[in-house]
């Protein structure tokens, strides 16, 4: 159980990284779009790889993974737009976060269920989550910052998905030894609901401007390098 919290809070770690680096202004803003766009390149490869993939192949009946992929996206959908009700208009940085955040729980819980089932973690969802996750705390906290929140409250934000994430990887290994394959796919669909939506409505689009190729190559190669990992192990 240790075990499994301990590689949760690795992989969540880096969306406090990203927004360290983006507090240092060391990134630009085209080197962000390009690093935006190699992150959704890898997290489209989560998503068909090691989530829908490994879903698929745990359902006895394939509902539990279209069940959780469509709840997953309409969650994401959901609080999104509440967000954005509440507010002025949702900040651009504030859906990448609330992804973030949504598909954190049921990632820890695929980190989980790997160190149960295999012995050991699987290096392929631990390099997706962990890749894909800088830029998301990057790109997300680079907009936060623009639309006037503080690096306190921004750190102190992914430090609760950081914690969160490490206790639910924890959990699910203690917990979902003896759940049945229907209820894992579920939460695998469900993250990859969330992930595909939060690709489409905020990642992407922040990655790619009019005239410049080169995000298309970046996020091709965040796809062959988490395909690379996914089938190597």
């Amino acid at each position: 159980m240790f075990e499994a919290g301990a590689w949760g809070l690795f992989a969540a770690s880096s969306l406090v990284l990203g927004a360290i680096l983006s507090f240092t202004g060391w990134i630009r803003a085209r080197p962000l779009r390009l690093v935006t766009a190699f992150g959704a390149g890898v997290l489209i490869s989560a998503v068909a790889y090691d989530l829908v993939g490994e879903a698929v192949l745990r359902s006895a009946t394939g509902t539990s993974v279209a069940a959780g992929f469509v709840l997953g996206s309409l969650v994401f959908f959901g609080v999104t737009s509440l967000v954005e009700r509440w507010s002025s208009g949702r900040s651009q940085g504030t859906g990448i976060l609330i992804g973030a955040a949504l598909d954190s729980i049921p990632e820890s819980v695929v980190l989980g269920v790997s160190v149960l089932a295999g012995g050991g973690v699987s290096v392929a969802v631990l390099a997706a989550i962990f890749i894909s996750n800088l830029p998301e705390g990057l790109s997300s906290s680079t907009g936060l910052t623009a639309a006037g929140h503080g690096r306190g409250e921004i750190i102190g934000a992914w430090l609760v998905v950081v914690a969160v994430s490490s206790l639910v990887a924890a959990i699910s290994y203690g917990t979902l030894g003896v759940a049945g394959g229907d209820v894992i796919a579920f939460m695998e669909a469900f993250a990859a609901g969330a992930i595909l939506t939060m690709l489409a409505d905020d990642m992407i689009p922040s990655a790619y401007v009019a005239g410049d190729k080169l995000p298309g190559l970046a996020t091709a190669a965040g796809f062959a390098v988490a395909a690379l990992l996914s089938f190597s192990t």
